[in-house]
């Protein structure tokens, strides 16, 4: 104890300013379309100085389910958050997030684009592009082509600045 506030280990942190960080950034990710119990996993992985835990971690951080994780990590494992993890010899199985999970979640997302512009590609072709939902269409396939094609550069921008990061943190 610190003052009335619970240390956190070897670290030093506070366990209830490292606790309240978790729910509010799995209440973030909730607020852009997450499930709940997928954010919070998410969430407690990312403020995990290994960014790797045991669902017994998970259960006891969280204070969930042993099924409330199993169908969290289930969903971040399905959309490429989170990958498991086994060490040899151990039947425990880990639960990790990579160095680059939100920028493999992005480049996920630019193979949705993909999908959604040749879908809006027939949507255009279907409804005529100078009717009122074929414009709505004509102005979405647009959209998803810019964001196609200003993609590779944003990424490149990306890994450059995550490069000056590492340095400078390391």
């Amino acid at each position: 104890m610190d003052g009335g506030r619970v240390r956190d280990g070897a670290a030093g942190r506070d366990a209830v300013a490292v606790e309240r960080f978790v729910e509010r950034f799995a209440a973030a990710l909730v607020d852009a379309g997450m499930p709940r119990m997928p954010a919070l996993a998410f969430a407690a992985l990312l403020a995990d100085d290994d960014a790797r835990l045991t669902a017994d971690d998970l259960v006891e951080r969280l204070r969930i389910s042993r099924a409330a994780v199993s169908g969290a990590v289930g969903y971040l494992g399905q959309v490429g958050m989170v990958h498991r993890e086994r060490q040899p010899g151990s039947r425990r199985e880990w639960y990790a997030i990579g160095d680059d999970s939100w920028f493999e979640m992005i480049v996920r997302r630019e193979r949705l684009l993909e999908l959604w512009a040749a879908t809006a590609r027939t949507g255009v072709d279907a409804l005529g592009a100078a009717t009122p939902a074929g414009r709505r269409v004509v102005e979405s396939l647009a959209f998803f082509e810019f964001l196609q094609a200003e993609m590779p550069a944003l990424l490149d921008r990306w890994r450059e600045r995550r490069d000056d990061l590492t340095a400078r943190y390391s």
